[in-house]
C-alpha cells in the first residue's frame, strides 16, 4: 500500500548533516586500545597528556601521548608498564598533571609519575603500589580536593581509600555492597559518595562516616548495569534500562 512506502523515509533533520573527520595530523593513529571486556572508558585526558590503555601482551599497559604531539603513533612508542594483568582503568591527579593510577586486574593499583618530555624506554617503576584488595580492582577515582587522597573498588565488593604519599589504606569501606560494584563518583567538594551496584541500588555513602547516608533500590527496573553521577546541584543523574531494556535517564 502507499503509505507504507512514504514511511520507509524517517524523517530526521539530521539526513543531510556530515560530520567532518579531523586531518590526519590533528589526531592519533595506530594506538591498539585494549580489548578487555570491562565497563571503562579505558582513557583519560589533562591539560598536558592523553592516556589510553592498550593491548599488551601478558601484562597490563597504558600509553601515555602529549597533547601537543599528534599524528601516527610510532609503534615502538614507550608504555607505562608494571601491572602482570590487563588495566582496567586510568585516571589522572587533578593536582599534579604528571600523575596518574591505574587500577588492574592483579588486585594492585600504581601511581605513576609522567615526565613531561616522552621518555625513551617504557615506564616499568610506579612511584607506589597499593596492596589491599583481594580481587581484581577495576574503578578508580582521585579525591576531588584532598591531596593525595585516590579511591578504588574491586571485584572483592570494596571500596578504599588510600593515602597515596604513604601507601596506607585510610579506610575500608566494606558490607556496604552485596554485590559487584559499578561505577563510583565523588560530589564537587569529596563530602560524598555514589555508587552503583549489581545489587540494583544507588547509594550514597559518607566516607567520614562511613555509612550509607541515602540509598534507592532499582531506579530502573531493568538488569543491565547502572550508573550515577552526582550533578554541581548535589542532584544525582543516572543511566539504566528499562524491563524492555529501553535506555534510560534519570535525575
Amino acid at each position: 500500500p502507499p503509505a507504507m512506502s512514504r514511511r520507509v523515509v524517517r524523517q530526521s533533520k539530521f539526513r543531510h548533516v556530515f560530520g567532518q573527520p579531523v586531518k590526519a595530523d590533528q589526531m592519533y593513529e595506530d594506538i591498539r586500545v585494549s580489548k578487555v571486556t570491562w565497563d571503562s572508558s579505558f582513557c583519560a585526558v589533562n591539560p598536558k597528556f592523553l592516556a589510553i590503555i592498550v593491548e599488551s601482551g601478558g601484562g597490563g599497559a597504558f600509553i601515555v601521548l602529549p597533547l601537543a604531539k599528534t599524528g601516527r603513533v610510532d609503534k615502538n612508542h614507550p608504555l607505562v608498564t608494571g601491572h602482570t594483568a590487563p588495566v582496567l582503568d586510568i585516571d589522572w591527579c587533578p593536582h599534579n598533571d604528571n600523575v596518574i593510577a591505574s587500577a588492574s586486574e592483579d588486585t594492585t593499583v600504581m601511581v605513576w609519575q609522567i615526565p613531561d618530555y616522552v621518555p625513551v624506554r617504557s615506564i616499568t617503576e610506579p612511584v607506589v603500589t597499593l596492596e589491599g584488595h583481594s580481587k581484581r580492582v577495576g574503578i578508580i577515582s582521585w579525591h576531588p580536593t584532598a591531596r593525595n587522597v585516590l579511591l578504588s573498588a574491586g571485584c572483592d565488593n570494596l571500596v578504599i581509600l588510600w593515602n597515596v604519599g604513604t601507601g596506607e589504606m585510610l579506610l575500608v569501606l566494606e558490607d556496604m555492597h552485596t554485590d559487584l560494584i559499578y561505577n563510583v563518583g565523588w560530589n564537587r567538594n569529596g563530602s560524598l559518595l555514589v555508587t552503583t551496584c549489581k545489587d540494583k541500588k544507588v547509594r550514597v555513602i559518607d566516607p567520614r562516616k562511613q555509612q550509607v547516608v541515602a540509598e534507592k533500590t532499582k531506579p530502573h527496573d531493568g538488569t543491565r548495569p547502572i550508573r550515577a553521577i552526582f550533578m554541581a546541584d548535589g542532584k544525582i543523574f543516572t543511566t539504566g534500562f528499562s524491563k524492555m531494556s529501553e535506555r534510560q535517564l534519570g535525575l
